[in-house]
C-alpha cells in the first residue's frame, strides 16, 4: 500500500476485511494456541507467543506506516527497547542520547551493563560528539528526538549518515511526534522504536510497544527476541492499537494546533509574570534547534515542559490544575500534566537529574484535544494561584 497517503494508510494499512467473515474491523484472535494441520505442518500458526493474526494485522500496518521493511509490537514501550538491544553482545558498545526517559536508563543501567554491554550516553544533537564516541566496538546508536523531557532534538539525517560510515546502525525512539509528524526511516535511521501506549494508541487504556526494521535480518532477530523472550502485545491490545491508529492523522492535527496554542500562551504568560523559565517547545522560533525541527519534522507536537524554579511551585500549580490531569504517560486525547524529576526520572540519581537540566521545578504538558481556550483558561488560573 506504499502508493497511498498516509491519511489512507492509517485507515487501511493492515486492515484489510477478515476474508472468513468479511468484517472491517481485525477480529481479535483471543487463542493461545492453534489447531495443527500434520506432524510439523500448520495454517500458518501454531502458538500465539509466535505469531498471531490480530498482531500481524498490527505489525503489517506498523511497518507501513514508518515504512519499514517489518513491525514488531511488545507488551510495553521498554519490552520494545529491550527487544532493541537484545541482541547485542558482552564488549560491544551502544550510543544513547544522553537526556533520555528514565524508564530506559534504567534498564541500559541496572540491567542490560550487568551483561558486559558498554553504554555511553552523548549529547547526540552534537554530531561532533556522536563522532569522538564512535569506536570500533560500537554497533548501535539509539536516539531519542525530541527528547523526554527536555525536548532536545537530534539531526537523525546527520547522525545516521556518520553511523553508516562506521558500520553503525541507528534507532529513534518516535514516540512523541508518531508517524504522522517524523519519519526516521526516511531519514536515514535502521530501526525506529514506539511505545503504542502513547500517540499511537491515543486512549490511554493499553500499555504496548513497537520496534519497525529496514531489513530481513532485523526482521528474524526481533522475532527471535518476540519467540524466546516473549514480550508479546496480547491480541486485545493489538486491536486496541489497531483502532487507535485509524484516527491518529485526525488526533495528531489536533494535537498539533493546541500544542503551538499553549505553547505561545505559556511564552507570552512567561514574558509577562516571570513566573516560568526554560520553556521547551521545538515549535517556538526561540527554541534552540527550531529550524532542524521545522526541517525534519511535519509538525511540533503537544509535548512541551517549563520550569517554575521549585519543587514547591510545582507542586501548587499541579494541585491547581483542573482539567489538566496530574498523572504519568502522555499521548492520550486527554490532556496531562507531570513532575518529571518523580515520576519519569525519578530512576535517575538528583546530582545526574539537576546536571541534565531536570529539576524539582520542571514540569511536563502532554497537551490533548479538547478546546484551545478551555486549556489556556486552566494553565492560566493554575499558574495563577502559584
Amino acid at each position: 500500500m506504499s502508493d497511498y497517503k498516509y491519511s489512507t494508510l492509517a485507515v487501511h494499512a493492515g486492515q484489510w476485511p477478515d476474508p472468513l467473515t468479511g468484517a472491517v474491523n481485525v477480529p481479535i484472535y483471543a487463542t493461545s494456541t492453534f489447531e495443527l494441520t500434520g506432524i510439523g505442518t500448520d495454517r500458518g500458526y501454531d502458538y500465539s507467543r509466535a505469531g498471531n493474526p490480530t498482531r500481524d494485522r498490527l505489525e503489517a500496518a506498523l511497518a507501513a506506516l514508518e515504512g519499514g521493511h517489518s513491525g514488531h509490537a511488545f507488551a510495553s514501550g521498554m519490552a520494545a527497547v529491550y527487544g532493541l538491544v537484545a541482541m547485542l553482545k558482552t564488549g560491544e558498545h551502544l550510543i544513547c542520547s544522553h537526556n533520555v526517559y528514565g524508564g530506559t536508563a534504567r534498564l541500559l543501567n541496572l540491567i542490560i551493563r550487568n551483561y558486559g554491554i558498554e553504554v555511553e550516553y552523548v549529547d547526540t544533537s552534537d554530531v561532533e560528539a556522536v563522532r569522538r564516541a564512535i569506536k570500533a566496538q560500537t554497533r548501535l546508536i539509539h536516539i531519542e528526538t525530541p527528547t523526554n523531557p527536555l525536548m532536545q532534538v537530534t539531526d537523525i539525517k546527520a547522525v545516521s549518515e556518520l553511523a553508516h560510515a562506521h558500520g553503525v546502525e541507528v534507532s529513534v525512539d518516535n514516540t512523541f511526534l508518531s508517524p504522522a509528524l517524523q519519519s526516521p526511516i526516511a531519514l536515514g535511521a535502521d530501526v525506529v522504536m514506539h511505545s503504542t501506549t502513547k500517540f499511537l494508541n491515543g486512549h490511554s487504556d493499553g500499555l504496548g510497544g513497537a520496534l519497525i526494521g529496514t531489513t530481513a535480518a532485523h526482521k528474524e532477530r526481533f522475532h527471535l527476541v518476540q519467540k524466546a523472550a516473549g514480550g508479546i502485545l496480547s491480541p486485545f491490545e493489538c486491536f486496541l492499537v489497531l483502532r487507535g491508529i485509524k484516527t491518529l492523522p485526525l488526533r495528531m492535527d489536533k494535537h498539533e494546533v493546541n500544542g503551538n496554542a499553549v505553547a505561545t500562551f505559556l511564552a507570552q504568560y512567561g514574558e509577562r509574570t516571570g513566573k516560568l523559565t526554560r520553556l521547551n517547545y521545538p515549535g517556538l522560533e526561540r527554541h534552540a534547534q527550531h529550524e532542524l525541527a521545522a526541517r525534519q519534522q511535519r509538525g511540533f507536537g503537544s509535548m512541551m515542559s517549563f520550569d517554575l524554579g521549585s519543587r514547591d511551585a510545582a507542586g501548587k500549580f499541579l494541585g491547581a490544575l483542573k482539567l489538566f490531569l496530574n498523572a504519568e504517560s502522555l499521548g492520550g486525547v486527554e490532556s496531562l500534566a507531570s513532575h518529571s524529576a518523580t515520576t519519569t526520572h525519578m530512576a535517575i540519581a538528583p546530582e545526574e537529574r539537576e546536571r541534565l537540566g531536570i529539576t524539582e521545578g520542571l514540569v511536563r504538558l502532554s497537551v490533548g484535544i479538547e478546546d484551545e481556550e478551555d486549556l489556556i483558561h486552566d494553565l492560566e488560573q493554575a499558574l495563577d494561584a502559584v
